[in-house]
């Protein structure tokens, strides 16, 4: 498979969960995927662990919140960039980048202080894509349904 070129952060959906867009960082440094959510439960139901959560695609709080539920696969240790470890459940769902999609692992967390909905670790784009540490937006520029909205492309969000 050719490997193609992304940016450090990209626009990327997540086709199970509502397809949404969602601003990613590309952190190649970080091995798993992390996803912002909200008002996480997990529930167990016949031997099996879900998790219910929302998730809402537009950090400024427009839009509906998406209303998701994932089978949990495990749950992983977690160190966060200010050092404190953090238990986070783990689930599988697909992304989709490009034209293409792939299942990916994800732990499931509150990003709220961060400027990134979601955080691509080097586990999901491994053997996929190269980095270009100094691009951004390579798999799609624009955000059609923010643009409609408010008349400015992506580049002017903060």
């Amino acid at each position: 498979m050719k490997k193609k070129i992304i940016g450090w952060k990209e626009w990327v959906s997540l086709p199970e969960f509502g397809g949404a867009s969602i601003k990613a960082k590309i952190d190649t440094g970080a091995r798993s995927s992390s996803l912002h959510v909200s008002d996480l439960e997990i529930n167990g139901r016949d031997g099996d662990e879900y998790a219910e959560f929302n998730i809402r695609p537009d950090k400024r709080g427009g839009g509906m919140a998406l209303h998701c539920r994932a089978r949990v696969e495990g749950y992983r240790k977690i160190k966060s960039s200010n050092g404190q470890t953090e238990q986070r459940p783990v689930v599988v769902t697909r992304l989709a980048l490009f034209k293409d999609s792939w299942p990916i692992e994800v732990t499931l967390t509150n990003r709220d202080g961060m400027r990134y909905q979601m955080l691509l670790g080097r586990e999901s784009i491994r053997d996929r894509f190269y980095v270009d540490a100094d691009g951004a937006w390579h798999g799609r520029k624009k955000r059609k349904k923010h643009k409609a909205a408010t008349g400015r492309n992506n580049e002017d969000r903060p």
